[in-house]
C-alpha cells in the first residue's frame, strides 16, 4: 500500500502567487481529505503567526488523514509544531536538517558528525511530544549515500518512524534515484523499521518520473502537491503519481487510498482559491486532457475510447470526454454532434453542411452548438464578507472621462464613493479603494470568458497588494465590469481577513 502525502499547504502555498489565508486552507484541507490523502502536511507552524494559526486549525478540522507540521531540527521549532498539531486526530511532526556537503558547509557551517548528533537529539526531542516522526534529510540527492545510511539509521533508532529522502532541488535522474535508495537501503541495519517516503521537485521536469521510480526502490510513502504547485518549478503532482499507478497497476502492482473521481474537483478549487490556472494540455486535470479535436482520434474515440484514452474521464471526476469541433475535425465527429443535438439529416446534407462547418472552421477557433444549428437551419470560495457591493454606476466613453459611483455595504452601513479613472474598471476599483480607505495596488487583472457566445459568463480574477501581501479575488457576471468589481470587493476582503 502506498501513502500519499500532500504538501499542497506547506510547500505548495510557498509557491509565488499561492498563499492561502486561513479560511481558503481549512476549505482545501477538507477537500484534501475527501480525495482521501493519508498525510496532510499543513503548513510551518514556526514560520509565521498565521502558518501556527492555520496548522492549529487544520489539525482540529481533519479527522481522518494525519496532519503533520514542518519543523526544523531545533528545540523551538519542534515546539511550535508540536503545539499546533497536538489537536489533530493523528498528529505528526516532521522534522528535517540539511545533509548534502554543500549545505553542510556554506549554510548550516556543521561538520557532518555534528548534524548527525543534532539530527539525533532533536527526533528524540520530537518523541516525547509525538509518536509519528518524520525526519528528512534536506538535499539527500546531493548527498554522500553513505553518510545518509548513518544518519538514518541512528534517527531510527530514537523513534523516527518515517524517513524521507528528498530531490530537494530536482536535481536526479529517474535510474540514478533507484540506485541511491537501493544503495542507502543496503548500507542500514534498520531500513525495515521505518517507512521510506519521498519528496521530489521539478526543477529538471522529472519529478512525477522519479518518484515513481523510488516506488519501484520500496519507497512506500510518497510526498506531493495538487497540480504540482511548489518551490520554484514546483513539486510531483498528486494527480500525475495517483493516475499512473491507477492506470499501470500491472507495472506497479501498488495501490493507494486516494479517490481518484475526486481529483478534478481538488485541482479545481485549488486553482480557484489561488487564482493560478493549469495549462490546458496538463496531464489528467488539463483543460485538454480528455478533449479530440484531430478527425482521426475523433473518429477513433467514437469507435472505441481505448484507441485514444488509457484512462476513463469519469475516473478522475469528470462527466464525458470533450470532442472539440475545429478545422482539424473530421466528418464522422461532426455528424455524430449533429445527430447528438436531435437533427436527422441524409448523407447529402451532412456533406454539404460539412464543408460549410469546414469554411466556418477556418474563421473561428471552435466551432460551437449554436454555430452548428445555426448552419444547418440556413451556453466558488466562500469567505466572510466584510462589504458586499450594493449597487454600481458607471460612465464611460470614448469623450468623457471614465467615472464610477460604487456603494458598499458593511454591516447595515450603505457606503459610497465616486472617482474617475483610466476606464471604466480602473475607475471603479478607484471608488471601492476610497470606500476601504487603503491605499492598495493593483499587481494583475484577467478577463476570461468561461461559457460560449455574446452571453458568456466573464471571470475576471485580481491580484492586489496591501503591506507587501498579495489577495486574489474573483470575480463572475456576463457584465465584465460587474465581475471585475466582484473580483476587487473579494479580493479587498481577504485582505480585511488579515487586518
Amino acid at each position: 500500500m502506498i501513502k500519499i502525502f500532500d504538501t499542497t499547504l506547506r510547500d505548495g502555498e510557498q509557491s509565488p502567487g499561492c498563499s492561502m489565508n486561513l479560511y481558503e486552507k481549512i476549505q482545501m484541507a477538507k477537500q484534501l481529505e475527501a480525495l482521501g490523502v493519508d498525510i496532510i502536511e499543513a503548513g510551518f507552524a514556526i514560520a509565521s503567526k498565521g502558518d501556527f494559526q492555520s496548522v492549529k486549525e487544520v489539525a482540529k478540522t481533519v479527522k481522518k488523514s494525519t496532519v503533520a507540521s514542518l519543523a526544523r531540527a531545533v528545540e523551538k521549532d519542534i515546539d511550535y509544531a508540536w503545539e499546533a498539531v497536538k489537536y489533530a486526530k493523528k498528529p505528526r511532526i516532521h522534522t528535517f536538517i540539511a545533509t548534502s556537503d554543500i549545505h553542510m558547509k556554506y549554510k548550516l557551517k556543521m561538520q557532518p558528525e555534528d548534524v548527525i548528533r543534532q539530527a539525533v537529539a532533536m527526533v528524540k526531542y520530537a518523541k516525547k511530544y509525538c509518536e509519528d516522526i518524520e525526519f528528512s534529510a534536506e538535499d539527500a540527492t546531493r548527498s554522500n549515500p553513505m553518510f545518509l545510511a548513518k544518519i538514518y539509521e541512528e534517527v531510527i533508532k530514537v523513534g523516527a518512524t518515517v524517513i524521507n529522502i528528498p530531490d530537494t532541488v530536482g536535481y536526479t535522474t529517474p535510474n540514478e534515484f533507484y540506485d541511491f535508495i537501493n544503495t542507502i537501503k543496503t548500507n542500514m541495519s534498520n531500513s525495515d523499521k521505518a517507512e521510506i517516503s519521498v519528496h521530489c521537485h521539478d526543477d529538471l521536469g522529472m519529478a512525477v518520473s522519479n518518484t515513481l521510480s523510488a516506488v519501484n526502490a520500496g519507497a512506500v510513502q510518497l510526498e506531493c502537491t495538487i497540480n504540482g504547485i511548489g518551490e520554484r518549478a514546483g513539486n510531483a503532482a498528486l494527480e500525475e503519481i495517483v493516475m499512473a499507478l491507477y492506470t499501470r497497476k500491472d507495472f506497479y502492482n501498488k495501490r493507494c487510498n486516494i479517490n481518484t473521481k475526486q481529483i478534478v474537483r481538488t485541482s479545481k478549487l485549488l486553482s480557484t482559491i489561488t487564482g493560478v490556472q493549469v495549462q490546458p494540455n496538463k496531464s489528467i486535470v488539463g483543460e485538454n486532457a480528455f478533449a479530440h479535436e484531430s478527425g482521426i482520434h475523433q473518429h477513433g474515440v467514437l469507435e472505441e475510447k481505448s484507441t485514444y484514452e488509457i484512462m476513463t474521464p469519469e475516473s478522475v471526476g469528470l462527466n464525458t470526454n470533450k470532442m472539440v469541433l475545429g478545422k482539424h475535425s473530421g466528418k464522422h465527429a461532426f455528424g455524430e454532434r449533429v445527430k447528438s443535438l436531435g437533427y436527422s439529416l441524409s448523407q447529402e446534407e451532412i456533406s454539404k453542411t460539412f464543408r460549410q462547418f469546414k469554411n466556418l472552421a477556418d474563421k473561428k477557433k471552435n466551432v460551437f452548438n449554436k454555430d452548428i444549428e445555426a448552419l444547418i437551419a440556413g451556453k466558488v470560495v466562500e469567505i466572510p464578507k466584510v462589504y458586499q457591493l450594493e449597487r454600481f454606476v458607471i460612465n464611460s466613453g470614448n469623450t468623457i472621462s471614465a467615472t464610477a459611483t460604487i456603494a458598499l455595504k458593511k454591516d447595515s452601513k450603505i457606503i459610497e464613493e465616486s472617482a474617475t479613472g483610466d476606464g471604466p474598471i480602473d475607475a471603479a476599483f478607484k471608488a471601492i479603494e476610497k470606500i476601504v480607505a487603503k491605499k492598495l495596488a493593483l499587481e494583475s487583472y484577467s478577463l476570461n470568458s468561461i461559457t460560449e457566445g455574446k452571453d458568456a459568463q466573464g471571470e475576471v480574477i485580481v491580484k492586489i497588494i496591501y503591506h507587501s501581501n498579495v489577495y486574489t479575488g474573483r470575480g463572475l457576471s456576463t457584465d465584465v465590469i460587474e465581475a471585475s468589481v466582484k473580483a476587487y470587493i473579494s479580493a479587498v476582503n481577504k485582505m480585511m481577513l488579515d487586518l
